[in-house]
């Protein structure tokens, strides 16, 4: 999804800063904002189901070898935070719409949009648009912003006490440990990441919500044009971080641009090479899910404990 605000909506708000013209019209001042309050929805859920998995692996019987989840399970959840993402920004589709303005100095001819519900809508739906225009700035913060941050803060602290307990009866295994921690601090890192592009968006929202009639829409335009730039530079740094935090889907990252190049040649020495970090990307743990640092001992033909 940051890679689809980054591909279609900064070509978008960069064009119309240098033209002053909407480009798609009518129909990008509704997706664009749809897709970044998508976007906005998708990091929140995606940090709430990472710190899930973070709390399971902390009070799992068998942290030190849990199994690899199924990947219907994982499409699964990834479509129930996509759909749900998209539902919830339904509204922005409804509310936005294109507006003109002649500026009274160079007589230009400006396109802008602005927040404003179609009087064509029937009844039980433009109120319905009316209210969540009024209550955005309060969802936003609430849903968006404190939301996540609570979340991974919450399950962040529960699963060190729980740590800090099995640490005092047992000892836990070196390489385990560390990968605990990596995946830690990776989801630590994202939502960082998130609430410092996010925190100015939201202080906006409440200012301008309390004093937009003092405020000129040149300023309005600008505080707006702010907001956009950080949540692009949220969706550009993101990928960055989660391929240099995660040593697995960095290297499988690394090992798909590798196949690209021209000096990548099915040789023997690449082939090893390539078998060689696959088997230490599958013997890693990924960002996601814990898989077994061993493989199973064989079974012996003999019923034995073993």
């Amino acid at each position: 999804w940051d890679f689809l605000i980054l591909f279609f909506c900064l070509p978008v708000v960069i064009f119309n800063e240098i033209t002053k013209k909407r480009l798609l019209g009518d129909v990008s001042c509704r997706i664009v904002p749809f897709m970044e309050v998508s976007s906005l929805g998708v990091t929140t859920f995606s940090l709430c189901a990472l710190g899930i998995d973070r709390f399971h692996a902390a009070t799992s019987p068998q942290s030190s070898a849990r199994p690899i989840e199924q990947c219907q399970s994982i499409i699964a959840k990834l479509a129930v935070i996509w759909v749900g993402s998209m539902m919830l920004s339904v509204p922005e589709i409804l509310l936005w719409q294109l507006a003109q303005d002649t500026s009274p100095v160079s007589g230009v001819v400006t396109e802008y949009c602005t927040m404003k519900p179609s009087s064509n809508l029937p009844e039980s739906v433009y109120s319905l648009v009316l209210t969540y225009q009024n209550a955005r700035m309060w969802w936003y913060f609430g849903c968006y912003f404190c939301l996540p941050i609570l979340f991974t803060v919450s399950c962040q602290l529960v699963t060190r006490r729980i740590r800090g307990t099995e640490k005092k009866t047992e000892c836990r295994g070196t390489k385990h440990s560390q990968c605990e921690s990596h995946l830690n601090c990776t989801i630590i890192g994202l939502t960082i990441i998130y609430g410092l592009c996010t925190t100015p968006e939201n202080v906006c929202n409440i200012v301008v919500a309390y004093m937009s009639p003092d405020m000129s829409k040149q300023t309005l335009d600008l505080l707006n044009l702010i907001n956009q730039f950080f949540l692009f530079f949220k969706c550009s740094v993101t990928p960055v971080l989660l391929l240099c935090l995660c040593r697995p889907l960095g290297q499988a990252f690394m090992d798909c641009c590798c196949c690209c190049c021209e000096g990548c040649s099915p040789d023997t020495a690449s082939s090893e090479g390539s078998a060689d970090s696959k088997l230490k990307t599958e013997m890693s743990s990924s960002i996601f899910f814990d898989k077994p640092r061993e493989s199973p001992p064989p079974l012996l033909a003999l019923g034995t404990p073993c």
